[in-house]
């Protein structure tokens, strides 16, 4: 464990403790398709500080992503993930603009309150029907690209823009899939031009794709058509637990 601790560059305990969560997202993210990010995010940001969560979740993403790349193909929208990958490229500069401008306690503080906010509304079905427009699909890529530099939560604005749309959830599920494959190549260069890829994050990813894909193919055998209406409240309750169990502590 103390390999795996100096890889991550993490005391034992949050080594492990990251670990557990990258498993346990990706476990999430096979039956969910999406949730891995926020996930970690939601669980580690307290102590890990999102400028070097980002880099690491979109590796996971884009393993994770390619893992699932055959379902996303087959049964998504492509020309809303084609759209969404488009908006998405002016979005993105600007959240890692911010993301870099603000002190570190204030950055995890937002990428928490972002999950909290983020979560409330899918849970709450709350449906923009503006979003289910042509305007809509390029204005919901801005905005998955702004949340992504903020703290990795593309795919959970993306889904805002799937519920306006009122799609089932295996398209929903797929869909997201394949915006985030193709994502993967434009927040990959952006994040080598803002120099957010380092060899620390480049070591923490080694040591956590493995976590990733093997909890992305458990969850990827729970996914069960008959009870996907379960899967999404599931995640986002989890996630509105661990954004308020984080805002807490970190305002206490």
């Amino acid at each position: 464990m103390e390999w795996f601790a100096s890889l991550l560059n993490l005391p034992q305990f949050d080594a492990l403790f990251l670990i557990s969560a990258v498993l346990v997202a990706g476990i999430v993210r096979g039956f969910a398709g999406f949730g891995l990010s926020a996930l970690v995010m939601a669980s580690c940001a307290v102590f890990i500080p999102p400028v070097e969560l980002i880099p690491v979740c979109w590796a996971l993403e884009a393993s994770a992503s390619l893992m699932l790349a055959r379902g996303g193909w087959r049964d998504a929208d492509r020309s809303v993930s084609y759209g969404l990958a488009i908006g998405s490229l002016v979005g993105l500069p600007l959240g890692l603009l911010v993301l870099l401008a603000v002190s570190e306690d204030a950055s995890k503080l937002i990428a928490l309150c972002l999950i909290l906010s983020l979560a409330v509304l899918q849970l709450a079905k709350i449906r923009f029907a503006f979003l289910a427009t042509r305007a809509g699909l390029y204005g919901s890529g801005v905005a998955a690209g702004f949340a992504f530099g903020l703290a990795s939560l593309g795919g959970m604005t993306v889904a805002l823009y799937v519920l306006a749309r009122d799609a089932s959830a295996t398209v929903m599920r797929a869909s997201i899939i394949l915006y985030l494959i193709f994502s993967a190549f434009i927040s990959g260069g952006m994040l080598a031009i803002f120099g957010l890829i380092d060899a620390q994050s480049l070591s923490r990813s080694v040591v956590l794709i493995g976590p990733a894909i093997i909890g992305t193919l458990i969850g990827q055998r729970f996914f069960i058509d008959h009870y996907a209406k379960y899967y999404r409240p599931f995640c986002l309750t989890l996630l509105i637990a661990l954004a308020l169990a984080g805002i807490a502590r970190l305002l206490v």
